[in-house]
């Protein structure tokens, strides 16, 4: 009895061991890690660093350094009373200060520049390029047309002169076929389109035709002197024989075709 009495005070060895044993540790359970923080309002991502969650003021000071360069630079666009402004404008944009400035190169002498293009060019803020390309354009497009024209009406006159210099129209009509069939026969074709464009060419043509037969071409030491069908040529293609019709240039060449084809 006695026994049982001290069992139920005392426990057995192994229970009251278990019994004092320290508790085993509860495992900590760790929070999920948080994303870095994005940039505040108002800041570009270029300027945030992620990672150190701050702002990265060495690219932000570079980035400005570059814009205030830039707006250094640049020429405020003026009002219509702002006339300071817009002369500012127009040296920004490479318009001379005046009209005298421009330096154009004319291409044929027929578009020499002129103080009264110049000068509306220049109130219509052209730049020296703009200006030269006015110019070119001229050379290109303009010039073909008043050759044509001024060849046109040399050739009105010239018609009428050789009709008055052969008797008539019906003459002129019937020496110009004996003048063709002659020319495309004795001359070579670059020669013959060059005088049978013009008036002192047909006749010279006529007069070489009534020659019947042309003499031979000498060279430029011969007895004929410092003529040659090629230099001849070249002359006729000068704008002072086909275009000015200058009477000594003319009178030259004539004569020159003269002397090649004697009659």
């Amino acid at each position: 009895m006695t026994e049982q009495v001290q069992q139920l005070i005392d426990p057995p060895a192994e229970d009251v061991s278990a019994s004092d044993a320290a508790p085993e540790p509860t495992p900590e359970i760790s929070e999920p890690a948080q994303a870095p923080a994005g940039p505040p309002a108002g800041v570009p991502e270029k300027f945030w660093d992620r990672e150190a969650g701050t702002i990265r003021t060495d690219a932000l000071l570079k980035s400005y350094v570059e814009l205030e360069r830039k707006l250094g630079s640049m020429v405020p666009l003026p009002g219509d009373d702002d006339q300071e402004g817009r002369e500012r404008l127009r040296r920004a944009l490479g318009v001379p200060a005046t009209a005298q400035e421009y330096q154009i190169e004319a291409r044929d002498e027929l578009l020499e520049p002129t103080p009264e293009v110049n000068a509306r060019l220049h109130q219509a803020g052209f730049t020296q390029e703009q200006a030269q390309l006015v110019y070119d354009l001229a050379a290109e497009h303009v010039l073909p047309l008043i050759d044509d024209a001024i060849g046109e009406l040399h050739a009105e006159r010239d018609a009428e002169r050789l009709a008055k210099q052969f008797g008539g129209d019906a003459s002129w009509q019937n020496m110009a076929r004996q003048i063709r069939t002659w020319g495309q026969a004795n001359l070579t074709g670059e020669v013959y389109r060059t005088l049978a464009a013009s008036y002192d060419g047909v006749v010279a043509m006529h007069q070489m035709m009534q020659a019947r037969e042309p003499t031979v071409l000498q060279e430029a030491n011969g007895p004929q002197g410092d003529v040659d069908e090629a230099a001849l040529t070249r002359m006729m293609r000068d704008p002072r024989f086909w275009r000015e019709r200058d009477p000594a240039f003319v009178a030259q060449v004539t004569e020159g075709f003269q002397r090649l084809y004697p009659s």
